[in-house]
């Protein structure tokens, strides 16, 4: 094999200046890019001017109820587990404007739909599981018979940068859930990098993953090199858990535990807060409201997230509530991710981000809940 044939087979890698350049490019197309960053104490997504804002040299450690960042020796910008924010935030904002009316003098109404474009997004940055929990969101929203304009605006036309995981958090099992860390086979992305560090600073496998991506990728300034540290650094990461969850056939242990004992020792726990629902990547529950201004002659219906922890989310006029109990509120949210999910959309609501591991104020593990449900499950009755 000659020098020009061996040099084909290679992969493509990106340097910190490649990655400077891939903001430049998405953001000459049109793009608005959304990515991570540090602001306030954590990682966060917002809008991107340049590579500069990434979180270069943090990373972060997460236990049950726990959040911190942490600095880093190196200058690594994607050597951090999930965050407080999703892609969610973009693609199903927590408040949306449906329309808005105005009533004239002679006491006519005109409504208007809000119908404003949104802004064309680049997403740099989504994680393997990120990326099934917009598939997740792409079935619940859009695959039905009656899909959600609001989400399919946003969605449409967005460019998707994934960036393989090779530094796991303390709460993530996406190893478990089949979901990462490395991307998993028919996943629909634009471009892919893997990030690995050597003694020169981050380099970046990168792969298009649709013609779009090739576009932008033939604009950037890669070096070949042969990929096997990057796809290594994968297949250790799923080794490095910190967190699994047995996966196999949780729509039946669901179905086969709503009367658990376990149901009220987590109840005791659980401040009904909602802090799982909100940081969750594919929780999609809503409610509306309307507001008027002071003179009444101007009113707006908003789309904001709802729980179902919430106590009046299962309110019906005359009879109240029906889930009442922080047990069967929690209980509803569970058997939902993990059961009836299979159900209404064909697949798991969870994708073993840990967010609401982490983001859990008196530390509830999604994991040690299923595993404490399977050993009841599985202790005949009487048992000690």
């Amino acid at each position: 094999m000659d020098t020009t044939e061996a040099l084909a087979e290679l992969d493509a890698e990106l340097d910190e200046e490649g990655l400077a350049a891939l903001v430049e490019a998405l953001r000459q197309r049109g793009f608005t890019v959304i990515g991570p960053t540090v602001r306030e104490g954590a990682i966060v997504l917002a809008e991107l001017a340049s590579a500069d804002e990434l979180p270069h040299g943090w990373g972060v450690e997460t236990e049950a109820g726990t959040y911190r960042l942490r600095r880093r020796e190196d200058r690594a910008a994607f050597a951090h587990s999930a965050g407080p924010q999703s892609w969610k935030t973009f693609l199903h904002p927590p408040r949306a404007r449906l329309w808005q009316a105005d009533r004239a003098e002679d006491g006519t109404v005109t409504v208007r739909e809000d119908d404003d474009p949104p802004p064309r997004y680049a997403f740099l940055g989504v994680r393997p599981c990120d990326l099934r929990a917009i598939a997740v969101q792409d079935r619940v929203l859009t695959g039905g018979a009656y899909a959600d304009p609001v989400y399919g605006s946003r969605r449409a036309g967005v460019f998707l940068v994934v960036v393989e995981c090779t530094e796991p958090g303390g709460v993530c099992f996406c190893a478990s859930m089949g979901t990462g860390p490395g991307l998993p086979d028919g996943s629909a992305y634009d471009l892919a990098l893997t990030e690995t560090v050597g003694p020169d600073g981050p380099h970046y496998l990168v792969r298009a993953g649709s013609p779009d991506g090739e576009d932008v990728l033939a604009e950037l300034p890669t070096h070949p090199t042969d990929g096997e540290h990057a796809r290594t650094a994968v297949a250790d990461a799923a080794g490095r858990m910190g967190r699994s969850m047995d996966s196999t056939d949780l729509r039946a242990l669901m179905a086969g535990t709503m009367t658990a004992e376990r149901w009220d020792q987590v109840a005791d726990r659980c401040l009904t807060c909602g802090n799982c629902t909100m940081v969750c990547p594919t929780c999609f529950c809503t409610t509306t409201e309307e507001v008027t201004d002071l003179t009444g002659d101007h009113a707006e219906r908003w789309r904001r997230w709802d729980s179902c922890f919430d106590l009046d989310f299962s309110y019906l006029h005359g009879t109240g509530p029906v889930r009442s109990s922080a047990r069967s509120r929690y209980r509803q949210w569970l058997t939902h991710k993990l059961g009836t999910w299979y159900d209404q959309f064909g697949s798991s609501g969870c994708v073993g981000c840990g967010r609401c591991i982490a983001w859990c104020p008196v530390g509830i593990d999604i994991t040690e809940e299923v595993a404490a449900l399977s050993a009841e499950a599985a202790t005949p009755d009487g048992a000690p």
